[in-house]
This record gives structure tokens, C-alpha cells and sequence, in this order.
């Protein structure tokens, strides 16, 4: 019988029809290991290159901008960062820095990477959102660019840039490890609650306070403030609401905040009232304080508050934002659910006392 004996091997005997190669011929199990090896490498060298080039591109644009500060306050020298962001020298850096300080005076020396060392003066200060703004005195490189940490992802690769320990221009990277966390804030005694917080893995040290935390195409989105752990940073966002404290602080040195006098928390609403207004959740009040705006205005606790001047709000972060400069001294209606019916509430917040 004729029987098909395949196209001969180089230098072996012709293959069989459905046999395999011999290992280390030709299209042999080793080749293919190997080739598939190579090829893996070569795609984890392409990455590495492509973050590696990424994370230099950024140190290279932002370091020059971001000053290693040395400050004065009430309880001796401290240290930190900052990050200019405007042509005519202001920089950004956290409140906490330059705490005890006040607004019109030196503070101390900021040094940019280029061998810059200029003095600082204190713009104006927020311990409730830890942000702070300086300008120095004299000429400074080019600003860094501000971003919008609300176009921020989960896994999102950011670098972080700062002073830590003293060590000036220090770069780390990271991804974003989540979003929406919450930071308590105090001044004398009035509390809150910044919102939107940056979770990041980059490493942050003391010193890193007031730096930057940059994406990868070189725009600054987040103040680097606190240091919750090990692999667990946090960044005060640079958002729009940022960015109108940031004007409030340049203009008149400080934010003026709207204060009702409720302690208040998220909760799920019923679902008959859920259907009814078409929100999920309201804000259940916990406290109000006896003599406060919401008091006089017939506010108790155990209300469900749902909207404020028209608006739903679902945590307290959406009161803390309707409460504005512009509400103060304002009628504003607050639509509660109360004993399984709708009420209509008028307050008049006043301005939020910060010591």
C-alpha cells in the first residue's frame, strides 16, 4: 500500500502526517516556548518603557515647578510643599503648613529645583479644606498646569511631587486607589468635611505636604495632605470647588462659609418616598443645635432633609456645597420629610464663625 510519508525535514527523516515535530526542530514545542517567552518580554519591556517615559515626562514638566518650602510657625520651623501655579508667582500648598500664620505676612523661603530660593508670604489660609495660598517675592519658573480630579479613574497611573524628608524634587508614582474619600477638617471649633478625596499608593513622607499629585499628561489635580498608612495617601482634589476657594483666598484672604448649625448623614430613603421624589437617598438629621439658623427656622432632629433651595441633596457634602458664601443672610427653602409628610422650611444661614 502507497502511504503519504510528508515533506521531508531538514536533516531528519520526513515527518508523518499529524506528528509532531521533534523538539528543537523547527516548529518543535522548544521553538515555540521560547518564541512566545520572547515575545512576552518584549511586550513587558514596551510597558515598562511606556510608564517609564510617562513618569520621567512629568518629573521633567512639574518638578521645576514644585518648591520645597521651610516655613515659621507659633510652635517652631516646619517644612513642605508647594506648587506654583501662576505666572505671577502664587503657589499652592496645604493649610496645615503654614498653620498658626496670618495672612499678609512672610512666612518663610521657598526653593524651586533650579537653585530659586525666594521668600513667601502668607495670601490666605483654609484649614477647612487644608488648602493655603503664597506668593513669593520676585521672579519664579514657569507654573505647573491645574487639572480636574473629577475626570480622574480607579487605576489611573499619578505621580506624586514634593519635598520629603527635605529631599527636594522627590518623585513617586502610583495609580489612583480610589475616589470620594473624606477628610475631617477643624478650625477652632467648627468641623468639616472635605470631600472628593484622592486615594493614592504613591508614596507620600512628611514633607509631601502641599505637593502636587500630577496625571500623566503633566496636569496637577490633587494637593497632597495627609499620610493615612502605609501604601495610602491622600490628596485634597483640584476641582472646581478648589478652584473657587483658591479665588476667594487670592481676593480677600480667606472663605466665607455659610453655617446652618445641623449635624446630618447619608441615608437610603423609603421606598414609597423614593418613588414619589425619584432620589435614592436624603439627609437625615442627627443634630441641630439649639438658638442655630436651622433651630430658629423649626429644623429637629430626625428630619430627612431632601432638597435645598430646589436642589436634591443626598449627603452632606451636597449641604456643604449649597451652603455658599452667596446663601449668607439668605432665605433658603429646605424641603424635609417629617412624620410621613412633605415641609417646606425656611432658613437663614449666617456666616460661619472660624477662630
Amino acid at each position: 500500500m502507497f502511504r503519504n510519508r510528508g515533506v521531508p525535514r531538514p536533516g531528519g527523516d520526513p515527518a508523518e502526517p499529524g506528528r509532531p515535530a521533534e523538539p528543537g526542530q523547527p516548529g518543535g514545542p522548544c521553538e515555540s516556548a521560547g518564541a512566545g517567552a520572547a515575545e512576552d518580554a518584549a511586550v513587558d519591556d514596551a510597558a515598562l518603557d511606556a510608564y517609564s517615559r510617562i513618569v520621567t515626562r512629568v518629573a521633567e514638566q512639574v518638578t521645576p515647578s514644585v518648591a520645597s518650602l521651610r516655613v515659621r510657625t507659633p510652635r517652631g520651623p516646619g517644612a513642605g510643599s508647594a506648587v506654583l501655579f501662576t505666572e505671577d508667582g502664587f503657589l499652592l500648598t496645604s493649610a496645615h503648613v503654614v498653620e498658626g500664620n496670618h495672612a499678609g505676612t512672610s512666612v518663610g523661603t521657598a526653593e524651586f529645583v533650579d537653585g530659586t530660593e525666594r521668600a513667601v508670604d502668607l495670601v490666605g489660609a483654609d484649614p477647612l479644606s487644608d488648602l493655603a495660598v503664597l506668593r513669593a517675592r520676585g521672579s519664579t519658573p514657569a507654573p505647573a498646569q491645574l487639572g480636574d480630579a473629577a475626570t480622574l479613574r480607579v487605576g489611573q497611573l499619578v505621580v506624586a511631587v514634593g519635598n520629603p524628608l527635605g529631599l527636594t524634587g522627590s518623585v513617586t508614582a502610583g495609580v489612583v486607589s480610589a475616589l470620594n474619600r473624606s477628610l475631617p477638617t477643624r478650625s477652632g471649633s467648627a468641623v468639616r468635611v472635605v470631600d472628593e478625596v484622592i486615594q493614592t499608593d504613591a508614596a507620600l513622607n512628611p514633607g509631601n505636604s502641599g505637593g502636587a499629585l500630577v496625571t500623566g499628561d503633566g496636569r496637577v489635580v490633587g494637593v497632597n495632605t495627609a499620610v493615612a498608612g502605609i501604601g495610602l495617601g491622600l490628596a485634597v482634589p483640584v476641582n472646581s470647588t478648589t478652584r473657587r476657594i483658591l479665588a476667594a483666598l487670592i481676593r480677600d484672604g480667606r472663605v466665607r462659609r455659610a453655617y446652618l448649625g445641623v449635624a446630618s448623614a447619608r441615608v437610603p430613603l423609603p421606598s414609597g418616598l423614593a418613588g414619589r421624589t425619584g432620589q435614592r437617598f436624603g439627609l437625615r438629621l442627627a443634630e441641630v443645635v439649639r438658638g442655630s439658623p436651622a433651630g430658629r427656622a423649626g429644623l429637629f432632629a430626625d428630619d430627612l432633609v431632601l432638597s435645598v433651595a430646589g436642589t436634591p441633596v443626598a449627603g452632606p457634602g451636597d449641604l456643604q456645597r449649597l451652603l455658599s458664601e452667596d446663601t449668607i443672610g439668605q432665605p433658603v427653602e429646605m424641603t424635609v420629610w417629617r412624620r410621613g409628610a412633605l415641609v417646606d422650611v425656611i432658613a437663614v444661614p449666617v456666616e460661619l464663625a472660624v477662630r
